[in-house]
């Protein structure tokens, strides 16, 4: 039974390091969901994440009329610095094992509370091991990342804010899942007092430990973790958090990469704050669950658990969100290599916004065609398109599912080609509208053959384009008096290193 950790969250001592985060209403998120959405900010701890709420309730315990040599835990990051700073707080050593894998950003914050750091292994479980082994050789107290009492109830008073704080209906609470620490404590107490409440789990579906272990009703092993999502990247949930989690947990939904990437961003968009992964799996599952089962006018909640993210990983968040909310297509499309034919093809694209086109000249006869287009109404948007490129001629591979396109054949497409004459290369910056592009290729009009181009939309106030052309030696002076009509920034770039290198003959 969980009713024994009804009176261990109550009495908890987390208050001395933690604040009773705000449950904030995502009013954008929600009217697009056509449901009330509140995010529990876990991200407004002053570690960034709820882990400090277990380690700090853990280690009082211990240090209660026992006199420890110190503490020793093993983490990817967020219960690291729960225990350094608990640790710090309490006048106890700590060490902290952390995977090798670690962001730098997570391990520079644990050195900062005074914590020692060992950098071992590729994964939590290589840490963990190893963890156990010096504490025991150095008489050093283990402190559990979620497979324990104490720990558990330290996060549960997170479930017992919200129920404070929000006392109406609630259908449903989202909440990410590693080991299962959160969503034990979260479940014990809320289906305690608020049965009828849904305790959702979400996890990424490169790392579904507890959706395994409860389809086969055991604590089962994944082969293989992924560490996009590094705070929950566990191979096995723990024996009590599994026990509890049977007990309290409806359900776990797994979600994409994809999926976290745009729930990073529409935290951001709602709060303007940055999840990391881990911390936007709640709003991820919320999203899925809702397309799912049609649900409107409810209440649902998410907790936002962490943010501490690498800067560097936002590159690939920015890049896969508007894959994971249905608003951008990668499509591979064939066009015939001749002049004119792009600004054709562009022209059946109508003014639709476009995110990327890369191209390079493959042969006489025809050309293939990377590029990125923004949709507004997901997939149908994207079949519509698909069918009409096929209508007007267009062979169109969909690569929007295709992970091998795009992780890295966006980023791959071009190369020397040999059998080009009389090429010259531009790079421009044009202001980025809709309709832009294909304007800047109506300017430059039939006459010369497009061999490379190369555009990407990065957000910015100005497009950037790389553009092929195969013209005359005779004919560029009239080129760049076009080119100057036009009125757009540009410069040649025939002699840059780069370009002889890699692109040209």
């Amino acid at each position: 039974m969980t009713t024994k950790y009804i009176k261990k969250i109550l009495e908890a001592r987390v208050y001395d390091v933690a604040q009773e985060t705000p449950l904030d209403e995502a009013r954008t998120l929600g009217a697009r969901l056509k449901n009330r959405v509140l995010m529990k900010r876990e991200d407004l701890q002053q570690v960034f994440s709820f882990k400090l709420r277990g380690a700090y309730n853990r280690i009082y315990q211990l240090s209660l009329g026992n006199k420890i040599n110190g503490v020793i835990a093993a983490s990817a990051g967020n219960h690291a610095q729960g225990v350094a700073l608990s640790a710090k707080r309490l006048g106890i050593a700590a060490t902290i094992v952390m995977p090798k894998t670690t962001p730098v950003i997570k391990v520079q914050a644990v050195r900062s509370y005074g914590a020692k750091t060992v950098l071992h292994g590729d994964t939590y479980d290589e840490a963990y091991e190893f963890a156990k082994a010096l504490g025991e050789k150095q008489k050093l107290e283990f402190i559990h990342p979620y497979d324990d009492p104490d720990v558990i109830a330290g996060q549960g008073t997170i479930g017992m804010e919200i129920l404070r704080q929000h006392q109406d209906d609630i259908h449903a609470i989202f909440v990410p899942v590693g080991g299962g620490g959160l969503i034990a404590g979260i479940g014990a107490y809320v289906k305690y007092l608020r049965p009828q409440v849904k305790i959702i789990g979400v996890e990424p579906d490169d790392a579904g430990s507890m959706a395994l272990a409860l389809r086969k009703n055991r604590r089962a092993v994944l082969d293989h973790v992924g560490i996009f999502v590094d705070g929950v990247a566990v191979r096995q949930v723990g024996r009590e958090t599994f026990r509890i989690a049977k007990q309290c947990v409806d359900e776990v939904i797994c979600v994409s990469t994809d999926e976290i990437c745009a729930a990073i961003k529409d935290i951001f968009d709602n709060t303007r704050s940055v999840m990391e992964p881990a911390g936007a799996l709640g709003i991820a599952g919320m999203k899925k669950y809702v397309e799912r089962e049609g649900i409107t006018g409810q209440t649902l909640i998410a907790i936002n658990s962490g943010a501490n993210i690498n800067f560097d990983r936002l590159r690939h968040v920015s890049e896969r969100a508007e894959l994971g909310e249905q608003k951008e297509a990668l499509l591979a499309v064939t066009i015939p290599e001749r002049p004119g034919s792009f600004r054709k093809f562009c022209r059946t694209l109508g003014r639709r916004g476009i995110t990327e086109f890369n191209y390079r000249y493959a042969d006489e006869n025809n050309a293939h065609v990377f590029t990125g287009i923004q949709l507004s109404d997901g997939s149908k948007e994207k079949d519509a398109l698909i069918e009409k490129l096929v209508s007007g001629g267009y062979p169109v591979l969909d690569m929007t599912d295709n992970e091998m396109a795009k992780i890295h054949l966006r980023h791959m497409v071009g190369g020397r080609k040999s059998g080009l004459v009389d090429e010259t290369l531009y790079r421009f910056e044009f202001p980025e509208r809709p309709g832009a592009l294909l304007h800047f290729l109506t300017s430059i009009g039939n006459r010369w053959n497009i061999s490379l181009f190369h555009y990407r939309n990065h957000g910015a106030a100005f497009g950037r384009v790389l553009v092929g052309l195969q013209i005359p030696a005779e004919e560029r002076v009239e080129l760049r008096g076009d080119l100057d009509k036009l009125g757009y920034r540009y410069w040649q770039e025939c002699e840059n290193p780069a370009y002889k290198l890699f692109l040209s003959e």
